[in-house]
């Protein structure tokens, strides 16, 4: 019989775990936490105020037959091993199952950081008691965020119609909504670029004019550049050539958020696609002979790197690529405010699982995310690469034109991640001081300046990071969250705000400017971090916020006018009580006030259809109409289909081709 249980967060851990242990373990799950905040008391927090901010906690209801299970586990074993995730979530899920199973003595709270044979045995041989200042930390933070999100949501639901507001989330939206007004508020200036095409050996080549007699020059109309050109002669030669050998460093290995970012713009993935396939990978996938996790735990702010993969690396460096290829691990330090440094940066848990070795076992999606995170990660161990900035410079009557390129004299790191870091610089031909340039042409361009870019997600969740807003498990939630509640919308994969964001945004910022912003926020998580610590008392640290806060809602209660339910001058056919305008996910629809007893709502007028006076083939009876698509994939496409829809439904994506009556 066995003598241990092992308790995990999800069933694909679990599974992964229990390849590796024998007969006397027990490996399950809690799939998740198993209890949260109530919805009693003061505001409906599930925290008692007056009792120092005690939070009141319930069991789940899809997960007390889990808790029944469990209890029923814990009583048939000698010891309980809590192996929940590596940060403040995951110890707080250990609390609270220790708390629920009623373990006192008999447990031992262990981690791990890769899920392999080795870490988790070794993880066996380490556990320790459950760290309540973390528990304290994430208890907090569950507790800020159930406040403010309660009590903000349901104030804008009631007086303009928006879904939700949030501590992080509503900065988030302050950033793009900020963003916007700076694109708007952006004047374009004009100004001219003059550029000198020419081929040199088969080679195309484009110098730009960039000085005149040692001085910079600034072209701001036509007829500056016009001036230019009439001053240039048909000679153009080389005055002068300048190569200058430079270093590239490797890059740190992936971090949660510049794996989000990376995985954006190198892959096209979104931070949600992101997270699960990490996910996955991370616990666990069934190779031809083993079940292991592929990489190490993907929530992490650390670039650090564990000695066991850096002697792994430096030995399959050694062997693959030789000794000038071995630089050994550098310190990376991440520049994000509010840095926990609680674990290692994401690698992969052993290098002998290759890309191409597990491909097979793989998603094709699955795999492009594998193969980055081991380029980059190994890459992160190797020497620089060691490149020549090339560049000539070319005279014409003291105007000088620039071209610029680069040579590649030693690959370094680029020997593994050189796929995923395109140069766009290329090797120049050969040249010669005082050699005369054949057959050039004089281009003149009128350019523009740019406003400020949109933030994509993967902009969006640096700009985060830098600023110290959230934490690594929260940046794909957000992105989420802002989609799902139409407070932005993507345009060429850029974040706009919408009509309601902007207006959530305004509003906020016009009752709640103290706490909804990048400032505060910031210093909210160097005040978890302490909390984690144990240097600052969890719940003196929330009635500080509580008293500074909470007068903020009652005044925004009293004093923020109310833009939605808008009374219109018609009566529910059904119940006859008065129709609202209210604000809902996909715009503004009409519906009876009586809701939730009378749940009228009135259907938009049907969009005119065109008769093509065709008979339909089917039916022989109806006409076929010309429709647009409302749903899916061909949304806004045209269609034809029967008249007698949905008696007969016949569709077309054109006309056929047939008699018309």
């Amino acid at each position: 019989m066995a003598k241990n249980l092992v308790i995990v967060e999800s069933p694909a851990k679990s599974k992964t775990i229990e390849k590796y242990l024998g007969e006397e373990f027990i490996v399950t799950s809690s799939k998740g936490h198993i209890r949260d905040l109530t919805t009693r008391g003061y505001g409906g927090f599930g925290v008692d105020i007056e009792n120092n901010f005690q939070p009141m906690y319930k069991i789940l209801v899809d997960k007390a037959q889990i808790v029944r299970d469990l209890k029923k586990m814990v009583k048939g074993v000698d010891k309980v091993y809590l192996a929940t995730d590596p940060d403040r979530e995951g110890e707080a899920i250990s609390w609270h199952l220790a708390e629920v199973l009623g373990l006192k003595e008999n447990y031992e709270r262990i981690e791990f950081n890769e899920i392999t044979k080795n870490a988790v045995l070794k993880a066996l041989d380490n556990g320790r008691t459950i760290d309540i200042d973390l528990v304290k930390s994430q208890e907090s933070r569950r507790i800020l965020d159930r406040i403010i999100g309660f009590s903000l949501s349901k104030l804008l639901q009631r007086k303009i119609g928006s879904k939700s507001a949030g501590r992080v989330q509503s900065v988030a939206l302050k950033l793009v909504v900020d963003r916007e007004r700076e694109i708007e508020a952006f004047n374009a200036e004009e100004y001219w670029e003059i550029f000198l095409d020419f081929k040199e050996k088969n080679h195309k080549v484009r110098a730009k004019l960039v000085n005149y007699k040692d001085e910079k020059i600034k072209l701001s109309s036509q007829e500056d550049t016009d001036k230019v050109l009439i001053s240039l002669s048909d000679k153009y030669v080389i005055s002068d050539i300048v190569n200058k050998n430079r270093e590239k460093s490797a890059r740190e290995p992936y971090i949660t958020s510049t794996l989000q970012q990376e995985a954006s713009s190198k892959l096209g993935f979104n931070a949600k696609k992101t997270m699960m396939l990490a996910q996955t990978l991370y616990e666990g996938v069934e190779l031809k002979n083993e079940r292991v996790g592929l990489i190490t735990y993907m929530r992490t702010d650390s670039f650090r790197l564990s000695n066991e993969f850096i002697a792994e690396g430096k030995a399959k460096i050694l062997k693959e690529f030789g000794e000038k290829y071995y630089r050994g691990y550098v310190a990376f330090k991440n520049k994000g405010k509010n840095v926990q440094d609680a674990h290692e940066a994401i690698r992969p848990s052993k290098l002998s699982y290759t890309p191409e070795s597990v491909k097979e076992y793989l998603t094709n999606d699955a795999y492009k995310l594998y193969s980055l995170i081991y380029a980059r990660a190994l890459s992160a161990l190797m020497s620089n690469a060691l490149v020549e900035d090339e560049k000539i410079k070319i005279d014409n009557n003291g105007y000088i034109f620039e071209a610029n390129g680069e040579k590649v004299l030693f690959d370094g790191y680029l020997k593994v991640y050189g796929d995923y870091e395109a140069s766009e610089a290329k090797k120049l031909p050969e040249f010669s001081v005082g050699q005369v340039l054949k057959n050039p042409e004089i281009v003149p361009e009128q350019k523009f300046t740019n406003p400020p870019l949109r933030y994509s997600e993967a902009r969006l969740i640096k700009k985060m990071e830098e600023l110290g807003i959230g934490r690594p498990s929260t940046y794909a939630m957000t992105m989420e969250t802002l989609k799902q509640r139409n407070y932005v919308k993507l345009e060429k994969k850029m974040f706009v705000p919408t009509k309601q964001g902007i207006l959530t945004n305004d509003k906020l910022g016009e009752y709640f400017s103290s706490v909804i912003n990048v400032k505060y926020t910031a210093e909210m998580e160097e005040t978890l971090d302490d909390i984690s610590t144990g240097t600052l008392v969890w719940n003196e640290e929330l009635k500080k916020f509580f008293d500074r806060y909470m007068p903020l809602v009652e005044e925004a209660n009293e004093k923020m006018e109310k833009i939605y339910p808008i009374y219109l001058e018609e009566t529910c056919p059904n119940c006859g009580s008065p129709l609202v305008m209210r604000n809902g996910r996909f715009g503004e629809f009409a519906a009876c006030s009586g809701f939730p007893k009378c749940r009228y709502i009135k259907k938009n007028d049907p969009e005119p259809v065109v008769d093509s006076h065709v008979e339909c083939p089917v039916c022989h009876e109806g006409t076929l109409v010309e429709r647009v698509s409302k749903k899916g994939r061909s949304k806004g496409q045209k269609f034809y289909a029967c008249s007698r829809y949905p008696k007969c439904k016949a569709t077309y994506s054109e006309l056929p081709d047939l008699k018309k009556e």
